[in-house]
C-alpha cells in the first residue's frame, strides 16, 4: 500500500504564489516537414511538428557518428592523437569533403574537426573504418548506441548520411541524441562552435550559420541531401537555459536557418528552466520501520530541473508517492518514493527519490518496539 502526500511546490521551495498565468502562444509556423524544441537539462518539450515522422537525416546523421567516437574516446578504445591511415574508400566518398588523401596518416582529433566542422564525409568513412574496422559494423555499433539511447525509431546504415531507403531517423531521436552529447562530452561538444577549420591548407567555414548571427548558438549539424532537404540540429544557452532545436526537410539554406532562429528564440521567450533538487539534496524523509535511525533522508542522484510557461513556476504541484511502511535495512541509493510534479492538471515529471545514506536494522528493543506499533497501523 501506498500512500501520497500533495503540497504546492512554490510553497515547499519558499516562493509567493500568484494568480494563475497565460498559457504560451502557439509556436511559429515554419516551412519544415518536422520539427522538435527541448530543453536539454530537463529534456521538456516546448514546440513539435511532426517529431515522429520517420525522415532521411542526412549529415544530421553525423552526430551519431560522433557520439560513437565520443564513446569509443571515453572508454580508451582510441585516442585523439591516434593516427589513421586513410582508405582508398574514404577518399573516394563523394559529397562534402575535408580532402585527405589516399594512404596519408592524419590524428583522430584532426578527422573528428573535419567531419564536425566542414561535414567531411570521408572524414567520416576513415574515423569509422579506424574505430570499427569497416563502416557497415560502424553502422552496427552506431543502431546500438542509438538504442540504449532510446532512438527508436532510427536506423543507421552509414557513417556519413548518404542517402539509403533503410536509413532513417526522426527530430524526436535526434533531439535526445543531441541532448546526450551536450551532456555527456561537454568537453567535444565546444567543437560544434568552431566556425572554420583549415586541413591540407584549404579552410572551410562552418555551414551552420546560425554561429555568425546568434552569439547564444554554440552548435550543432548542418545537413542536405535532396531527399531530406536542408535539415539543421541547433543549440543555444542563455542566462543558464539551453535549447535544442531539430528542424528537418526544409526547403532552403536560408530556410532552415530562419526557421530554427525564430523556434530557439520562441523558447527562450516563453519558456524557463529552473533547478528544482541538487543531486544529493534531501528532498523528503521515510519512517523506517525496526531502522537504527527512525528517518531516512531521501533525494535526487542527479539535478533536477523543470521547464514551464514563463511566469508559472509557482503554480507547480508536486505529490510525493510513497509506501505506507518502509522496512530496515535501508541501503544508500535505494528508490524509496515518488517525486510527481506536475502544472495545470499535466505531468511534468516523475522522478524516483533514493535514500541519502544507509539505514541499518536497529537494536532487538528498536525492531520489539516498532514490531509492537505496526499492529496498530
Amino acid at each position: 500500500m501506498k500512500f501520497k502526500i500533495l503540497f504546492l511546490l512554490g510553497l515547499m521551495l519558499g516562493a509567493p504564489v500568484h494568480a494563475q498565468s497565460m498559457p504560451a502562444p502557439a509556436p511559429p509556423i515554419i516551412g519544415a516537414k518536422s520539427y522538435l524544441v527541448i530543453d536539454a537539462l530537463s529534456g521538456f518539450e516546448i514546440a513539435s511538428l511532426k517529431p515522429d515522422e520517420r525522415l532521411a537525416p542526412a549529415s544530421l546523421t553525423k552526430l551519431m557518428s560522433a557520439y560513437a567516437i565520443f564513446r569509443a574516446l571515453a572508454e580508451n578504445q582510441v585516442r585523439l592523437d591516434d593516427e589513421v591511415i586513410v582508405s582508398e574508400k574514404a577518399w573516394r566518398t563523394p559529397g562534402s569533403r575535408m580532402f585527405i588523401e589516399v594512404g596519408k596518416r592524419v590524428s583522430v582529433q584532426d578527422l573528428l574537426l573535419g567531419m564536425i566542422v566542414q561535414s567531411g564525409n570521408d572524414a567520416s568513412v576513415a574515423l569509422a573504418e579506424h574505430v570499427a574496422g569497416s563502416e557497415a559494423v560502424f553502422a552496427e555499433v552506431m543502431n546500438q548506441y542509438a538504442k540504449a539511447l532510446g532512438m527508436h525509431s532510427s536506423n543507421f546504415r552509414n557513417a556519413t548520411g548518404l542517402p539509403n531507403d533503410d536509413h532513417y531517423s526522426t527530430a524526436r531521436d535526434i533531439a535526445t541524441l543531441a541532448r546526450a552529447i551536450v551532456n555527456e562530452f561537454p568537453e567535444y561538444y565546444k567543437w560544434y562552435s568552431v566556425k572554420e577549420f583549415t586541413y591540407n591548407d584549404i579552410k572551410q567555414s562552418n555551414r551552420n550559420s546560425l554561429l555568425w548571427r546568434d552569439q547564444s548558438v554554440d552548435g550543432m549539424k548542418t545537413g542536405h541531401t535532396d531527399d531530406a532537404g536542408y535539415c539543421l540540429v541547433s543549440s543555444a544557452s542563455r542566462d543558464g537555459m539551453r535549447i535544442v532545436a531539430v528542424v528537418l526537410g526544409t526547403a532552403s539554406a536560408k530556410s532552415r536557418i530562419d526557421g530554427s532562429q525564430s523556434l530557439i528564440n520562441y523558447g527562450f521567450r516563453f519558456y524557463e528552466t529552473r533547478l528544482l533538487y541538487k543531486a544529493g539534496e534531501t528532498v523528503a524523509t521515510a519512517k523506517i520501520w525496526k531502522a537504527e535511525q527512525e528517518f531516512s533522508p531521501l533525494g535526487v542522484q542527479e539535478d533536477l530541473f523543470v521547464t514551464v510557461p514563463r511566469g508559472t513556476f509557482d503554480e507547480l504541484e508536486s505529490m510525493l508517492n510513497m509506501p505506507a511502511v518502509v522496512l530496515a535495512p535501508v541501503a544508500e541509493g535505494q528508490p524509496l518514493a515518488e517525486l510527481q510534479v506536475s502544472h495545470n492538471g499535466t505531468e511534468l515529471l516523475n522522478e524516483p527519490l533514493h535514500a541519502l545514506a544507509e539505514n541499518p536494522t536497529g537494536s532487538l528493543w528498536q525492531r520489539t518496539r516498532d514490531g509492537v506499533k505496526l499492529w496498530f497501523e
